[in-house]
C-alpha cells in the first residue's frame, strides 16, 4: 500500500480483508454463543470487540479510504497498536489491556 504496488490491484487483494474481518467478527460472536457470555458480564471481551471494530475501520482507512500517504500509514500504525491491544485484552482478561502497565 505504501509503495502503490500493482499487486493491490488484484481482486485477492482487495477481497482478502473483507474475509479475514468477517471471520474475526464471527468469530468473537461465535465465541459468545458457545460459551454462554455476556459482554455484559465481562467488560474484558466488550474492550475487545469495540477494539475489533476500530481495528477493521484503521484497516479501511490504511487500504483504501485514505486520501494521503501519510494518513494511510497512520492508519496502518494505527492498526498494529490496536491489534496488540487486542491480543493483550484477549491474554490478560483485563479491558484495558497492555494500558494497565502503561497508566
Amino acid at each position: 500500500m505504501l509503495h502503490e504496488t500493482s499487486i493491490l490491484q488484484q481482486k485477492w487483494v482487495r477481497i482478502l480483508p473483507h474475509i479475514i474481518d468477517t471471520v474475526l467478527l464471527l468469530t468473537a460472536l461465535l465465541m459468545l454463543y458457545v460459551m454462554h457470555m455476556s459482554v455484559l458480564e465481562h467488560d474484558w471481551l466488550l474492550s475487545k470487540i469495540a477494539a475489533l471494530l476500530v481495528y477493521i475501520i484503521l484497516g479501511m482507512v490504511a487500504l483504501k479510504r485514505g486520501k494521503t500517504r501519510m494518513i494511510r500509514a497512520v492508519a496502518w500504525c494505527a492498526g498494529l497498536v490496536v491489534f496488540l491491544f487486542i491480543v493483550s485484552v484477549a491474554l490478560i482478561k483485563n479491558p484495558a489491556g497492555f494500558l494497565v502497565w502503561i497508566f
